[in-house]
């Protein structure tokens, strides 16, 4: 049986507040999402003036990222070079690029999604707030 790191809410709370200096670093107003290896949602974090849909997009895209165990820009890629038969793949719908997994000595751990501003900002914040850990 193998042993696999965890994600605590210590460790979310440090990702939470490391994605968030970073965005507001920047002014980007934004969702933050943190998800475990399940795709369940740990926290969600609206900043002020975000979009209420990146409430909906943020954690969407954190999910798939921990699903796939990849980052969501993947998915995303794959549909745009014209396979566009994933977008019926079943349990994923964040299908966009800001969903980042969380690995941890070549595991996933979880996920952080972020939806707010141009996607290469929303991995930006995302890889912040990993970074933290």
């Amino acid at each position: 049986m193998k042993n696999k790191a965890v994600l605590e809410a210590a460790d979310v709370k440090r990702i939470v507040a490391a994605a968030e200096a970073e965005a507001l670093k920047h002014q980007w107003a934004v969702t933050i999402a943190v998800v475990d290896d399940g795709g369940h949602l740990l926290a969600l974090q609206r900043l002020d003036g975000a979009a209420p849909v990146s409430a909906h997009i943020a954690p969407a895209k954190a999910n798939t990222a921990a699903l796939g165990r990849r980052e969501s820009k993947v998915y995303e890629d794959v549909i745009n070079q014209g396979r566009t038969s994933f977008l019926s793949a079943p349990t994923i719908a964040g299908m966009l690029e800001g969903g980042v997994p969380i690995l941890q000595d070549g595991q996933c751990i979880g996920a952080v999604g972020v939806s707010g501003v141009k996607s290469s900002e929303d991995v930006q914040i995302a890889r912040a707030g990993i970074a933290a850990l």
